[in-house]
């Protein structure tokens, strides 16, 4: 009796390591969250200091609004699973870094909502077509939880502890409201490692 106890234990504790190394990085982070901006604050930022660039800044997974040069909104991010490097192929896990644009939006994204970044640029497809592949595209900043699991408690407000996108950048949904209304197409996105 007791060595089967025993090895159902050894069993269990098995299967919960397995499971950690597979989706642990979908672990939650803690720690508290910024206070959103009330609507009267944001039509306030828009107003009077409109968002006139993004950065980025991958290896802090920060993500910050800037009016010229003055930080007005900072957000936590994930992003790529493979984090190291410029985005050079389809399916690299990697996220761009250079200067780029937002050139549309999906406000019904599989992420919540979304942000496209003008990723690739010619540079970007010339040397993925020299390499014989595929520069890859389709690089948003979105949500961290799909559309159809907002209906969550806490949904809006999930980060997960680790970098888990194809290469996209990943904020919580809540930030990713702020940042669709204080963001326009056209803004410059500027990525660093």
């Amino acid at each position: 009796m007791k060595t089967g106890l025993m090895i159902g234990c050894a069993i269990l504790i098995l299967l919960l390591g397995l499971a950690y190394f597979q989706y642990g990085k979908f672990i939650p982070t803690v720690g508290s969250a910024h206070q959103p901006l009330s609507i009267h604050e944001i039509q306030q930022l828009q107003q009077n200091k409109p968002v006139t660039s993004i950065e980025v800044f991958k290896s802090q997974r920060i993500l910050q609004l800037k009016h010229q040069q003055e930080v007005i909104r900072s957000y936590p991010m994930r992003i790529g699973f493979d984090p190291t490097g410029h985005k050079q192929f389809e399916g690299d896990g990697k996220t761009p870094e250079g200067t780029y644009s937002i050139d549309w939006r999906n406000p019904q994204s599989a992420y919540y909502k979304s942000l496209h970044i003008s990723y690739p640029n010619k540079q970007d497809s010339a040397y993925a077509q020299q390499q014989g592949q595929s520069a890859g595209g389709n690089v948003m900043i979105h949500g961290t939880v799909p559309t159809r699991a907002t209906s969550v408690p806490t949904s809006a407000t999930y980060m997960p502890r680790k970098d888990w996108t194809l290469g996209c950048i990943a904020v919580t949904n809540s930030d990713m409201d702020e940042i669709w209304q204080l963001v326009k197409d056209h803004t410059p996105i500027i990525i660093h490692p």
